[in-house]
């Protein structure tokens, strides 16, 4: 499947870092969050991606054309005075193949979306997700319940980050519980989908994704959630990256699959 990545975003609350770069352009482990997104797909067999730029696509763009995978894996090189050549000692990685669209600075997610449906083609079903958010689901299972579905759409169901608590007061504002959201039952839009082409025929110009789309898609009992309990890292907040870069640092990162990805780390 192609997957769909929403790349456009300003990421204001990631301070001063977001004034020079787009929000999924800031690293984890020396790579952009949005390599480890991409990656995370093509561990599961979907190498064919189409990223929706906006703010500051030009630096999107610039990484991936000066991109050097020697850069960060133990390689041979062969000098003979007249060239070099590169032998990339670690387990081949799959090709990816990358359309970059520049979907405007301040177009809404379905405008994104919409902006991209000629470079999705007469695809059947693709995948879509956020440039800033991390997770270890196991993609063909989020697959199999969205065909058993039936449905036009599935999207990932998590509890809230951490660091957020839920708050219940009486009518005179006499606070009764505090509660961490993610002891709750409190459910967000982890942001990992699953669509038929049809989606494009529920957004409308100037919509959101999860706003008016979804409503036209819950009126037909057209949207299904997929609850998961397992690993969740959105990127939101400065706190929310540290954590991300201490679980890499730590080599607890639950997104990272492949083998390689171990071996890379010991070295690093």
């Amino acid at each position: 499947m192609k997957v769909v990545i929403f790349c456009g975003g300003l990421g204001v609350r990631m301070g001063e870092e977001t004034k020079r770069i787009p929000k999924p352009m800031i690293t984890i482990g020396g790579k952009p969050i949005l390599w480890h997104i991409m990656d995370y797909y093509a561990s599961w067999g979907h190498t064919e991606f189409i990223l929706c730029l906006g703010y500051k696509g030009e630096v999107i763009k610039e990484y991936f054309l000066s991109y050097n995978e020697a850069l960060f894996n133990d390689f041979v090189l062969e000098h003979d005075g007249r060239g070099s050549t590169v032998e990339l000692l670690s387990p081949e990685r799959p090709k990816w193949r990358i359309t970059f669209a520049d979907t405007g600075i301040s177009t809404t997610i379905g405008g994104r979306l919409k902006a991209v449906r000629s470079y999705v083609g007469e695809e059947t079903e693709f995948l879509a997700t956020y440039g800033d958010a991390l997770t270890d689901v196991r993609l063909p299972q989020l697959i199999e319940t969205f065909h058993a579905s039936g449905r036009t759409a599935i999207f990932l169901s998590v509890r809230p980050e951490i660091y957020s608590h839920l708050v219940t007061h009486d009518d005179d504002g006499v606070v009764l519980t505090v509660e961490e959201m993610r002891h709750s039952e409190v459910r967000i839009n982890g942001g990992f989908f699953v669509f038929k082409h049809e989606i494009f025929d529920f957004i409308e110009p100037g919509d959101d994704l999860v706003d008016a789309p979804f409503s036209r898609l819950m009126e037909r009992r057209e949207l299904v959630a997929y609850p998961y309990e397992g690993f969740f890292g959105p990127m939101d907040t400065i706190k929310d990256r540290q954590r991300l870069e201490g679980l890499y640092e730590a080599g607890a990162a639950p997104w990272l699959r492949s083998e390689s990805h171990d071996a890379i780390d010991r070295r690093r």
